[in-house]
């Protein structure tokens, strides 16, 4: 039997968030086990903890969806280091984690954890073929995207801004075949919430909704502060659209470091046969 548990990430309020599976004794386990795990859960990530390969991480991480591996997912991250920390019972303010991205540095402060936004793997302007393909996708007319950017830091995002934080929750999009499409609309000015955040991406064949999405968020950061449409320290929501309350804290060092924060709350903890 392997310590699990299940952890809502990006919430004040249990199950308001995005709920995260982790397995924290994963090692032993074959890439071919964890992926039946995943796609047993049925959650968006699963995680599986195992020691971590180098000196300067304090484990590494493994992180699965029903269908693939992704090389760093940030909800994931949060939940995963929260799982730990109770875990082993460590008091501590900065963890390295190790996964397929590189190392990611997380910390806390109070009841928020926070992981430093890896860099994009992928930026640049859409061209306009795909950015109708996009518009089609998501039932809008072209005119109605403001920008568009790639900000992929791994799962793959490709982000349209529209004109508001209403037109973000008006989308009913129907199927982006294989893109994973970001959309964020900002709040009026001195809102509690500064944008407002939707991420769309496949799964069996259809295109489904993440309630609240770490990664996306940190891409988006650094788009919309290298723009000029925010300054930081500002706060992302996500989840209304899913009847969920996800809120995002984006912060950046002097260095230009930007840091994605989050509440987690433990829903679920046992024991799991694997």
């Amino acid at each position: 039997m392997r310590r699990f548990c299940q952890v809502d990430v990006f919430a004040d309020v249990a199950y308001l968030g995005n709920p995260v599976a982790v397995v924290l004794d994963g090692e032993g386990l074959s890439t071919e086990q964890m992926q039946r795990f995943a796609a047993w859960t049925n959650l968006s990530e699963t995680t599986f903890v195992a020691p971590p390969t180098t000196a300067a991480a304090d484990y590494a991480l493994r992180i699965f969806t029903p269908s693939t591996e992704l090389p760093f997912a940030g909800h994931p991250t949060l939940g995963t280091c929260h799982a730990w920390l109770s875990a082993m019972g460590i008091d501590k303010d900065r963890v390295v984690q190790e996964c397929a991205a590189g190392t990611i540095p997380i910390r806390r402060s109070g009841d928020v954890l926070a992981f430093a936004a890896p860099p994009l793997v992928r930026s640049g302007p859409v061209d306009d073929p795909l950015l109708t393909q996009i518009a089609t996708a998501l039932r809008i007319e072209r005119a109605d995207i403001v920008d568009a950017q790639w900000v992929d830091n791994g799962p793959g995002w490709v982000a349209v801004l529209l004109a508001d934080a209403d037109a973000v929750l008006a989308l009913r999009p129907g199927n982006a075949g294989p893109l994973y499409i970001g959309a964020v609309g900002p709040y009026p000015p001195g809102s509690p919430t500064a944008f407002e955040v939707r991420a769309f991406f496949p799964k069996d064949g259809h295109t489904a909704e993440d309630p609240v999405t770490g990664s996306l968020h940190a891409s988006l950061a650094e788009w919309l502060l290298r723009t000029g449409r925010t300054e930081v320290p500002y706060v992302g929501g996500q989840g209304s659209a899913l009847g969920r309350q996800g809120r995002v804290y984006l912060s950046a060092d002097d260095d230009g470091t930007i840091w994605v924060g989050g509440r987690t709350v433990t829903c679920v903890s046992g024991t799991v046969s694997l």
